[in-house]
């Protein structure tokens, strides 16, 4: 049964999707069953994407409802399954490995011994995944980046979906905890530079889920523009989903170990499917040529050119604006970029144009 239910597994992970998805290779078993016990695999196999109270997951397994509970819960407390609860019943729903149980595990920003073998079995799946694979082309984006509102032409309309501070604003409940990318790193030996891991926010139902289960920390408002500006003033982006209304976290990333800025640089145009909508314009009367931006830049799309201005690559072009915060001269303003399509507004918009994206 034991080897039954991780192979099963297999196909679980392929049918959740996401960056890593299941794939059939010796380093996916050798993750999985370090991170689940059998009994908890034949759970996490029975999970949907869509959330499912516990009567109905034990109406699948054919198991008795206290007995699921026991092993379910304890999922959740480790991260290898989502849970909230809706009207007063809890509901549990099946986690992709990204964007999901990858993030999850590290959010607590611990330590151990098996936090450092998990961080390492899940770089050395990542390796393998990829060499087997390929680099996947990303025929529509999954995440986008928010640009740092304080850097944007006062003189441009600006939308809510644009603006880091929106989503601070819009929601009561914000958890944070470590970022999943940095902290492994750190777990693996890696030098991390002295950048801080516990930085990524979490907004709303999901917020609840970090504090109370999995380690992370609840802040308020003031403590998150903090956490922000922190974060710009050392040269890191902030990331979400590629939606503008239901946004329930943010990211705060970095060249070296983001994974998501990682898979946007492999891409033949990284700027076209990782970006704000905006662009960095450059006031000539006011730069110094000091070529701090050229250094900030994440995506190294910025050249110093015969003007001695920066000249920008659209193509890697991010519209992030970490070279504006980092301009002392105030000589960088972010612009909307021309013509560059509204993300969708929802989840369920979003995944109509991956299907629509991947039937063309």
């Amino acid at each position: 049964m034991t080897q039954d239910v991780y192979k099963q597994m297999f196909e679980v992970m392929k049918q959740r999707g996401g960056p890593y998805m299941g794939a059939d290779i010796p380093e996916f078993y050798t993750l999985v069953r370090e991170l689940f016990l059998p009994e908890e695999a034949e759970i996490n196999n029975a999970l949907s994407r869509k959330p499912a109270a516990l009567k109905d997951i034990a109406g699948v397994l054919k198991r008795q409802e206290n007995d699921v509970f026991k092993i379910i819960e304890n999922m959740a407390d480790k991260g290898l399954c989502g849970v909230f609860n809706t009207d007063g019943i809890r509901y549990y729903q099946g986690l992709p490995f990204m964007p999901g149980i990858f993030e999850f595990v590290f959010i607590s920003g611990s330590e151990t011994e098996q936090d450092k073998n998990i961080a390492k079995l899940i770089y050395n799946y990542k390796k393998t995944y990829d060499a087997v694979k390929g680099i996947e082309t990303v025929e529509y984006p999954l995440t986008r980046v928010i640009p740092i509102n304080k850097t944007i032409d006062a003189g441009n309309v600006i939308h809510t979906y644009q603006q880091v501070v929106t989503y601070i604003e819009k929601y009561d409940t914000i958890g944070v905890g470590a970022c999943y990318c940095r902290h492994a790193a750190k777990l693996r030996g890696e030098d991390i530079h002295d950048m801080p891991t516990e930085v990524c926010m979490w907004f709303g139902k999901i917020a609840e889920n970090i504090v109370e289960r999995l380690g992370g920390r609840r802040i308020g408002k003031q403590e998150a523009l903090e956490i922000l500006e922190r974060c710009e003033k050392i040269g890191l982006l902030h990331m979400s989903r590629n939606t503008t209304e239901d946004i329930d976290f943010i990211c705060n990333c970095d060249r070296w170990h983001c994974e998501v800025v990682g898979r946007a640089l492999k891409q033949p145009k990284p700027g076209l499917i990782f970006n704000s909508g905006l662009q960095p314009v450059f006031d000539p009367n006011l730069c110094i040529d000091c070529e701090t931006c050229i250094g900030r830049c994440p995506s190294e799309a910025l050249t110093l050119g015969e003007d001695n201005v920066p000249k920008i690559n659209m193509d890697l072009c991010f519209g992030c604006g970490v070279c504006a915060t980092g301009c002392l001269q105030e000589a960088i303003a972010m612009e909307p970029k021309p013509d560059f399509p509204i993300p969708p507004k929802n989840v369920k918009e979003l995944v109509a144009a991956l299907k629509s994206s991947s039937s063309n």
